[in-house]
């Protein structure tokens, strides 16, 4: 009897392998540890880095973790 292991609990499949260039909007509010209202806010007011690729608003990791960096220099805890 044959079957498909990629549907097996604790398996990978291709899928999981797929490394984001970025994150939909409620991702990017869980990864900066702020809410998604205040991520909108902020996205709004031109603050924090996204791209809109049609309706979806997308926040690419590379950039967020540049925002985060120089953030933290203002604050001045990027010494």
């Amino acid at each position: 009897m044959s079957h498909d292991s990629s549907t097996e609990p604790g398996t990978r499949t291709a899928r999981d392998t797929i490394i984001k260039l970025a994150l939909r909007p409620k991702d990017a509010a869980t990864a900066l540890s702020i809410s998604e209202r205040l991520l909108w806010t902020k996205t709004n007011a031109g603050e924090i880095p996204h791209v809109r690729i049609g309706k979806a608003v997308l926040y690419p990791i590379s950039l967020l973790n540049e925002f985060l960096a120089n953030e933290a220099k203002k604050a001045g805890g990027g010494r």
